[in-house]
């Protein structure tokens, strides 16, 4: 806990509202800008003495209950409420759904990368969006229902899916999406379709269950995977992972090492690939 720094930000959030921004009446002059102290207590439902020493970086290390309670007095933001927990040692409360919001300038990226397959994925596995090099690679997922465009379901109940995956490689990939989904819902265990994503892996893949019931744990982060495309056939690709600040969106770079023969490999699908989508195809 930073008592100094957590004192700083909540004199100078308090500073900042006047009482009609919380519906408080103005009552006599005031000899400072602000809230009052006691105002901040008041509706943060605490003692102004408390309040008090916390602002004189004096005070005890207050619960995750009185920092959400602080947060709503001073009409903190997202960001704003999430610097409160951790000046206070406190973590963050991860309990948003995952946006299904692609910003435009993260779509110009997808498009701008003509020559890398590149897409959009939020923690969940959902394709959000992808350039042409990644429906080349992996197939247009906005072609399919609305369900399969989860890489996870994908990956445990439709056996093509992994067709795309050397056999060797299957079970590995299968470890790590299953990590990746039991980090995610323990950052936002309160997020509904996260957790009835799992549930219906667990009635209807065996191996999702088992691999669940393992309890490993790991984000997923820059990898080398391999691809065994049908039609340019094997790729050993470099998968760069960028995270969105709210960490639940990332953008995968796949990019091969120039001189090697997945490089020319994915020349070839850039040419091949992108013509079969242009003539309807692309899976």
């Amino acid at each position: 806990m930073d008592r100094t720094e957590l004192a700083d930000f909540l004199r100078h959030c308090r500073a900042r509202l006047v009482p009609a921004d919380v519906g408080l009446s103005p009552g006599a002059r005031r000899r400072t800008p602000g809230l009052r102290r006691e105002e901040v207590a008041q509706l943060a439902g605490m003692s102004t003495d408390h309040y008090t020493r916390l602002e004189q970086a004096r005070g005890s290390r207050p619960s995750r209950q009185m920092l959400a309670a602080v947060a709503r007095a001073l009409r903190l933001t997202g960001d704003e409420r999430d610097h409160l927990f951790h000046l206070a040692g406190e973590e963050p409360a991860r309990n948003r759904p995952a946006s299904e919001h692609v910003r435009p300038g993260l779509l110009l990226v997808l498009d701008r990368l003509t020559d890398t397959p590149a897409q959009v994925v939020n923690d969940r596995g959902d394709v959000l969006a992808q350039n042409l090099m990644a429906k080349a690679l992996h197939g247009d997922a906005s072609a399919r229902p609305e369900a399969e465009r989860n890489a996870a379901w994908r990956y445990f109940t439709d056996p093509s899916a992994r067709q795309l995956f050397p056999a060797e490689d299957r079970d590995r990939g299968a470890r790590a999406v299953v990590a990746d989904l039991r980090a995610t819902l323990a950052r936002r265990p309160d997020d509904a379709r996260l957790a009835g994503l799992v549930r219906r892996l667990r009635a209807r893949s065996e191996e999702f269950a088992a691999l669940w019931d393992a309890h490993h744990v790991a984000v997923r982060r820059s990898d080398v995977k391999r691809f065994l495309h049908p039609v340019v056939g094997l790729l050993e690709l470099d998968c760069e992972v960028l995270l969105n600040p709210e960490h639940d969106q990332r953008l995968v770079l796949y990019t091969a090492r120039p001189g090697t023969t997945s490089y020319e490999r994915l020349e070839l699908l850039r040419v091949v690939g992108l013509q079969d989508l242009t003539q309807g195809g692309g899976g």
